[in-house]
């Protein structure tokens, strides 16, 4: 099969074969850490690369398909917020969902020089409220960002949006496996990090000025999937990808490796009738060295020994790169020195996993 050729003037068509939305997980299909369940907002990951970033916990909670609304034509799943009480939102206050894209996968927009390329971000939205809505692109020193707005007429409808941006030809953005650029879509935001839509500035932007507040309202909804952002003056057709290519991206910084009970994890070694030693190979290469993502309480993980059933309630990382992780249990062990056997899962609410997000 032939490969499509980009002409001069072909911004904004498909291009087979490449990475065209720089978004990943945008169809909303993995959710490694919670697997469908509801989460309240924390400034934590909850759907594969997706944060919630807020200024005070608890205001709202995340599920994949929340409500049970049908999703728009083409996808099957959705980010749901819900708004968990009627939040006044103070001017240094914010609550966003983003997105922070590596700066290799937006290396070649060129931003922060005179060949800065306009990218174009589109989306499908459905909320309970309706009126203007803020959004922003923002560098990873927070000194470079680009507040626009979107409109939503009519409640409870899947609404296509479609916005461009210029690209941004001052500033620094990074082009390294740190964050290149965030994407952020305001669900409350105050006076402080809120600026006017439309044009760059030398300042923090989270959101938009005049833009409804979600938080604002109890039991107010948003849900979103389709998130692409494109290279081009116009938006294209949404960029499907596989689902196991969609997964390996997401496992480049979050791998969930073991979750619930008896699942087996790798082997390890017993040092001394005190201590045991493993190691786990990360799935594919990680964007940085790991940090372990685990549950800790009573029983959670076992070693099994010829002579020894060994449950631990914790381990500690001792060694980490993208490739691997090494880790080892001083405090509850009590196998025999010398021996080796599998490391496991031992409880329905057991989670290993590596995190290396940006």
């Amino acid at each position: 099969m032939a490969l499509t050729q980009v002409q001069p003037g072909m911004l904004g068509t498909p291009q087979p074969y490449s990475f065209k939305n720089r978004i990943i997980n945008g169809a909303m299909v993995i959710d490694q850490r919670n697997a469908g369940a509801s989460v309240s907002s924390a400034s934590t990951y909850t759907l594969d690369r997706w944060k919630d970033t807020v200024s005070a916990t608890g205001k709202f909670t995340i599920q994949q398909n929340a409500g049970s609304v049908t999703p728009p034509v083409g996808f099957t799943n959705y980010l749901g917020i819900t708004s968990s009480a009627a939040t006044t939102v103070a001017a240094g206050d914010y609550y966003v969902l983003d997105q922070s894209i590596e700066g290799y996968n937006v290396a070649d927009l060129g931003w922060g020089s005179a060949s800065a390329k306009t990218i174009t971000i589109s989306f499908q939205v459905y909320s309970s409220l309706t009126g203007t809505f803020g959004c922003s692109v923002r560098n990873s020193a927070a000194n470079r960002s680009y507040p626009f707005t979107y409109s939503i007429p009519v409640a409870n409808t899947w609404t296509t949006i479609s916005v461009t941006v210029a690209g941004d030809t001052t500033g620094t953005w990074v082009t390294n496996n740190g964050t290149g650029l965030r994407l952020f879509f305001g669900l409350g935001v105050g006076s402080t990090f809120s600026g006017t839509a439309g044009s760059w500035s030398a300042n923090n932007y989270l959101g938009a000025t005049g833009a409804t507040s979600v938080v604002g309202t109890s039991g107010a909804t948003f849900y979103i999937t389709g998130v692409q952002l494109e290279v081009g003056v116009s938006a294209t057709t949404f960029d499907y990808r596989a689902y196991g290519q969609e997964l390996v991206l997401c496992q480049r910084y979050f791998q969930a490796i073991g979750v619930g009970s008896a699942k087996p994890l790798c082997f390890v070694g017993y040092f001394s009738s005190s201590a045991f030693q493993g190691c786990i190979r990360s799935t594919t290469t990680m964007r940085a060295a790991p940090t372990l993502y685990i549950t800790t309480g009573t029983n959670y993980y076992i070693a099994y020994t010829a002579s020894n059933n060994d449950y631990v309630n914790s381990v500690t990382l001792d060694f980490a790169s993208p490739d691997c992780v090494e880790f080892y249990n001083n405090t509850e062990a009590s196998g025999t020195a010398n021996a080796a056997g599998p490391f496991a899962t031992a409880n329905a609410s057991a989670f290993f996993g590596l995190q290396a997000e940006l």
